[in-house]
């Protein structure tokens, strides 16, 4: 007898339903998995016998019979233990212990060998899959029912044990359907997270980072150890804005597919901080079967990459396509997968190598040693950049103050959000959340510039002989900082503060 019982599987970053079939024959004893499966699916067969036995049925290593398990489509191949308890179920209702009507329902897990439902990986890309194919009924694991329920529109069940789905097929206890999510951000005061306030002089760089926050741009620091950079990008996230619904959804989904997620949902926004001897697939993605690297998991938050020059050259230049596209395609023979990569890239840099350049202490670098240094970083990937800062030393006297000075980060996230809001509501019919993701065309319509203001653009253009890319970038940071200062128009002072932002 052959009953089919449904589940689904993660490719990249989206769910693919799958079709678990089993299939019942007299003969000798046998158990045998089809369908492209991994170690760890073929092994699934041990774990469901014993899960089946010690929950109160029979086990297939009981009966003289060939059990065969089909997982469809044939020719993806089949990882992970998301199948073992539709595989179960499945052949409880083969062996016929157990009788339901299986459409609309689809049912993910991994078994212990007492019969316990383990949580999976990927659970909000599953059942987003799920809801799309049709389902109305998600059997999930107890610690991933509120990720699951995330999603509107589909029934979710949590179960803790086999027995307890039986149970509810069988109407002798049933399963209560798992609320609805409701996402509410509490963000707890941290006494030891960074604050614009603790960081002493660097007004300049603090009011680029302000501005890269309100528009999404991306930035880099220039100076000597110990000014501040690291300080800098790290009180960085302390000024963003929250994520909305729809990217907590986005967010929590990448991290929940790698495995990174430590909590039901993320609330806060990402920020990586890969060490520079990261290898080029740690940061970028890759595999036999392709998983999100550094780059897609700081996804609507932060990549902070110091001593960016330290990195790999081979991973530097991986990350035009992100800049540019928020999105990077990974091709292997198999097949091409595409990942969302949009975040804000914060990177750091020495003037040189030893680093003293343009500080008190002498510099000992040759000139080729110079040059290889800032050869490093190309130009495609310059032009990428928006903010150059410079960040120079601090008077003593300036760090001996024990009183906080400034700004505290609050109050700067205040204009940040305000700015985003003004955005937010430009771009509220179009696919794009900040400036630095307009394109050519939406430049035209939203950053529109006046025949004065187009004129100091164009000289400047000319002098600091910028490039295409480079000079749209320029307009986009200048609509930020109009923002930020609630004008409807660029002027002149808006256009000449991006200006001087371009590397010299």
């Amino acid at each position: 007898m052959s009953v089919k019982v449904y589940s689904t599987q993660v490719v990249g970053l989206k769910g693919v339903i799958i079709e678990v079939e089993v299939d019942l024959a007299p003969g000798l004893h046998s158990f045998t998995v089809v369908g492209l499966p991994d170690k760890a699916v073929e092994e699934a067969k041990d774990r469901i016998s014993a899960a089946i036995k010690n929950s109160g049925f029979i086990s297939p290593q009981k009966k003289n019979q060939r059990v065969t398990i089909s997982l469809a489509p044939a020719d993806l191949k089949k990882e992970g233990p998301v199948f073992d308890l539709a595989i179960a179920l499945a052949y409880l209702l083969a062996s016929k212990q157990l009788h339901f009507d299986v459409e609309g329902k689809l049912f993910l897990g991994e078994l212990a060998l007492d019969g316990t439902i383990r949580p999976i990986k990927g659970t909000l890309s599953l059942v987003k899959a799920a809801k799309k194919a049709g389902f109305v009924e998600v059997f999930v694991p107890k610690k991933n029912a509120k990720e699951a329920a995330l999603i509107r529109g589909i029934k979710v069940f949590s179960c803790s044990k086999l027995a307890d789905i039986v149970a509810h097929f069988k109407n002798e206890s049933k399963l209560e359907e798992y609320p609805e999510t409701k996402i509410e951000v509490n963000i707890k005061e941290d006494a030891n997270k960074l604050d614009f306030s603790d960081i002493k002089g660097q007004e300049t760089a603090k009011r680029g980072l302000e501005i890269a926050a309100a528009g999404g741009h991306n930035i880099l620091m220039v100076g000597p150890p110990g000014t501040g950079k690291t300080m800098l990008a790290k009180a960085f996230a302390s000024i963003l804005p929250l994520l909305s619904f729809e990217e907590i959804l986005e967010v929590t989904e990448i991290h929940s597919v790698a495995g990174t997620l430590s909590e039901d949902f993320m609330t806060l926004r990402p920020f990586r901080n890969p060490h520079h001897t990261s290898s080029y697939v740690a940061l970028v993605g890759g595999g036999n079967w392709p998983r999100p690297g550094e780059i897609t998991l700081s996804h609507r938050g932060v990549l902070f990459l110091d001593e960016f020059p330290e990195f790999e050259r081979r991973a530097i230049e991986a990350l035009r396509q992100p800049l540019e596209d928020g999105m990077i395609c990974i091709s292997r023979a198999r097949g091409s997968l595409v990942f969302p990569a949009r975040f804000i890239m914060v990177c750091t840099t020495n003037p040189c190598p030893c680093g003293n350049m343009g500080s008190k202490k002498p510099c000992v670098c040759s000139q080729a040693a110079l040059m290889r240094y800032q050869r490093k970083i190309s130009g495609p990937i310059i032009d990428r950049i928006d903010l150059w800062l410079e960040v120079p030393q601090v008077e003593h006297e300036k760090l001996s103050d024990d009183e906080r000075t400034g700004e505290t980060s609050k109050e700067i996230q205040k204009r940040v959000i305000k700015a985003r809001e003004i955005q937010k509501r430009r771009f509220s019919k179009r696919n794009i959340f900040t400036n630095s993701e307009m394109n050519v065309r939406e430049i035209k319509i939203f950053a529109n510039l006046s025949d004065n203001v187009k004129s100091i653009l164009n000289q400047a253009a000319q002098r600091l002989d910028l490039s295409g890319r480079a000079y749209h970038r320029v307009i986009k940071l200048s609509r930020t900082i109009a923002d930020l200062e609630g004008s409807q128009d660029i002027a002149e002072q808006h256009i000449l503060e991006a200006l001087q932002y371009r590397p010299k």
